[in-house]
């Protein structure tokens, strides 16, 4: 049986992805290392310090040590400490967010990027571009910014983070073909940013989760 261990920052996606393994892909042994002073951290000093990187990077190499096949990295906003990983673990370190941003460059050119939290903008942009350019495409990305939405969830106000990040993607609706989710905790606005905006909505968790079974299992 292959081990997984999900690395992250905060606690919300715990509890979904753990369900979301058990439909998708249940042959797997999955365990999790959960720190959410990571986000505190980089919510604080508005991007990736080298402490909350050194930490990261020792979680990675303590999911190998544990015996883990691979490290499923939970969070967008230190997608690229996860790329980082990936180059020095002795296992590999797995975006939950590729996935998502393999599927929308191979299906728009106009991506919107909606986010709650400023520091994962650019990492989830950076990852769509690297995508576009492996699958030789371009893209044009228009940032969708849903300032506060973040702390009123962590808050438990589910209402008004909704309605931020609702408002966030129709402001930018006219401008883009597709939505992509930059964190794993929004992806329950998924199907109501598609029915009022119209467009395609990409989120990352269970999209993550089938792209990691495919990555461990090509043949299956």
């Amino acid at each position: 049986m292959k081990k997984v261990v999900a690395v992250h920052t905060a606690m919300a996606l715990v509890e979904p992805l753990t369900k979301i393994f058990k439909e998708h892909f249940p042959e797997v042994k999955l365990n999790h290392i959960a720190d959410d002073s990571l986000i505190q951290e980089v919510i604080a000093n508005n991007k990736v310090t080298p402490a909350v990187k050194r930490r990261l990077l020792s979680y990675y190499m303590n999911a190998a040590d544990a015996g883990a096949d691979v490290v499923f990295n939970c969070c967008s906003s230190v997608g690229d400490i996860a790329d980082l990983g990936n180059t020095i673990a002795p296992i590999p370190v797995f975006r939950i967010d590729y996935p998502m941003a393999v599927e929308a460059v191979n299906s728009a050119k106009r991506i919107g990027v909606i986010s709650t939290l400023p520091t994962t903008l650019e990492p989830t942009r950076r990852l769509l571009e690297n995508a576009a350019k492996e699958a030789g495409k371009e893209v044009v990305l228009v940032d969708g910014l849903a300032d506060g939405a973040f702390q009123a969830g962590q808050s438990g106000d589910g209402e008004t983070h909704d309605r931020l990040i609702a408002e966030a993607a129709a402001k930018i609706a006219d401008q883009v073909d597709l939505f992509v989710l930059a964190q794993g905790s929004m992806a329950r606005m998924e199907q109501r940013l598609s029915e009022l905006t119209g467009k395609p909505v990409l989120s990352s968790p269970v999209s993550g989760v089938k792209g990691l079974r495919k990555f461990l299992n090509p043949l299956s």
